[in-house]
């Protein structure tokens, strides 16, 4: 079933969704070599706090997942892809590092991601986080009264495909509101014209999620958690919460 929002319901969400970008800025600004993944999930933990609002992961327990999630973000390094799990291990120069946050305000909820490079980005890595974020940027623009689910997973994909970068199958975004996952899916593929027909009030999370492989293929580590792609190839993710209205989407998750 797909919940469609009321204004007031989109103001207490927008007010999540401050929550979360200012994390996601504290947690980039303190990510540099020699600090630790823990280290940067507990600044997350004080900035949540500090804002009285609630970390939408820590303890989440989705159908499919064997455990509850331990942490208040999810940071995958490298080859992980999405839902890698905070532990000690420091992050050094070079590092694609994905950071996803989801903070829960008045009963909303709010999620996204950006990916940052530890020191100086290289070409290949700098291409690669330009090019998921501005496949953000067409699946957002595509979010609007009268289209498909699909045109917005379409324009996702029609990015990622023309830069050749692999794209997981079972990896996309998803409804939000009072619970972090609601429907519909937001697949990362898909065909134009087809699916839900968006209309305002429907609030979405998009997050294309690309790799530089070529493959589409991916597995989840010993962890049950940790998706990471099959060749070892470096991945980018990039998400914001956003909101179908008259006059157009309206990122929930922005500053």
């Amino acid at each position: 079933m797909v919940n469609y929002k009321s204004p007031r319901e989109l103001s207490v969400m927008r007010e999540a969704g401050r929550v979360v970008h200012n994390t996601l800025e504290r947690v980039a600004a303190a990510a540099e070599p020699g600090i630790s993944l823990l280290e940067l999930d507990a600044i997350a933990a004080r900035c949540i706090k500090e804002h009285g609002a609630r970390s939408s992961f820590l303890h989440y327990r989705p159908r499919y997942a064997p455990t509850p999630y331990p942490a208040v973000l999810c940071l995958s390094v490298n080859e992980v892809v999405v839902h890698g799990i905070p532990t000690g291990r420091t992050l050094r120069e070079g590092d694609l590092l994905s950071i996803d946050c989801g903070a829960e305000v008045g009963g909303y909820h709010g999620d996204a991601a950006i990916t940052i490079s530890i020191g100086p980005p290289d070409e290949g890595a700098a291409r690669l986080m330009e090019t998921t974020r501005h496949a953000l940027e067409r699946a957002i623009e595509a979010a609007r009264p009268g289209a498909r689910l699909g045109d917005v997973s379409h324009a996702v994909e029609t990015v990622g495909r023309e830069a050749g970068y692999g794209i997981l199958a079972d990896c996309g975004g998803h409804g939000i509101g009072t619970a972090m996952h609601e429907d519909p899916s937001v697949s990362n593929t898909g065909l134009p014209g087809r699916g839900l027909r968006l209309r305002e009030g429907l609030t979405i999370a998009i997050e294309p999620m690309f790799h530089e492989g070529g493959d589409d293929e991916g597995r989840t580590l010993a962890d049950g958690w940790s998706i990471v792609t099959a060749d070892g190839s470096r991945a980018a993710h990039f998400e914001h919460s956003i909101a179908v209205t008259a006059d157009g989407p309206i990122i929930l998750t922005g500053p």
